[in-house]
């Protein structure tokens, strides 16, 4: 059996939060030392990892106040981050381990790598891409962070950056796409747990990748395995391909 670790939840009453805490309550390798939400004042002392579900700007504290007293390691899946807070973020992580993550699915993972694979092998004057996803009501951000980390892999894929290629939304009677951009789609109705398709269009034929997540669990359990991986690391930042080993860490 793995050594035993004690974790802390971030966000504990809320969707996610609860949804980690069935997770690591079903674990015999681990204890919850403390459960908290923005605004409370944690004893992050009594945790190897904080698994953390919640804000952009309270993900960003947390980073912070960790990064000051030299721990505990991170486990980060909100999104919606600013220029200056992934900034933020970058600068924690040269104190404490973070993975860092806007999707914690083994499929969503596997699902970026093809999208950067098949980005490469299809010229993109003959091939549009269309990224559309859909989540539940009360999301906030859109896209979501996995819609961006698809274009982010479709943009590696053609050598780019994705503030260069992303395409502004079509609207108005002058939505003409541009050749080579790449575009997205938001869906926010009842309570979808997430579903993004990755379209890649020509004039002849279209190759649709796409992944469902039927449970929130999926997520919570991703990310209580990167929580029992970074625990041990190093200092840095990392992500979901080097928790699964797809990267050298």
């Amino acid at each position: 059996m793995s050594a035993i670790f004690h974790a802390g939840i971030s966000g504990a009453r809320g969707r996610m939060g609860r949804a980690v805490d069935q997770v690591l309550d079903a674990r015999d390798d681990v204890v919850v030392a403390i459960r908290f939400d923005w605004g409370e004042t944690p004893d992050l002392s009594l945790c190897d990892v904080v698994i953390d579900f919640t804000s952009a700007e309270a993900s960003v504290a947390l980073a912070q106040l960790a990064a000051e007293r030299g721990g505990p390691a991170l486990v980060i899946g909100s999104t919606g981050f600013s220029p200056e807070q992934d900034e933020a973020i970058l600068a924690a992580s040269e104190k404490v381990a973070i993975v860092r993550s806007g999707n914690f699915s083994l499929g969503v993972n596997i699902l970026i790598g093809l999208v950067e694979h098949a980005a490469q092998r299809l010229d993109a004057r003959d091939w549009d891409i269309e990224i559309i996803e859909a989540h539940h009501r009360l999301k906030l951000d859109a896209p979501s962070g996995t819609a961006l980390m698809l274009g982010e892999a479709a943009a590696a894929g053609r050598n780019a950056d994705l503030a260069d290629l992303r395409a502004a939304p079509y609207d108005g009677l002058t939505a003409e796409r541009e050749t080579g951009k790449i575009g997205f789609a938001s869906i926010r109705a009842g309570g979808i747990v997430g579903d993004h398709t990755v379209m890649f269009g020509s004039k002849d034929e279209t190759l649709t990748l796409s992944h469902s997540a039927i449970d929130r669990s999926l997520f919570a359990k991703g990310a209580v395995v990167a929580a029992a991986w970074v625990r041990t690391r190093r200092p840095g930042l990392y992500d979901m391909q080097d928790v699964l080993g797809f990267r050298q860490a």
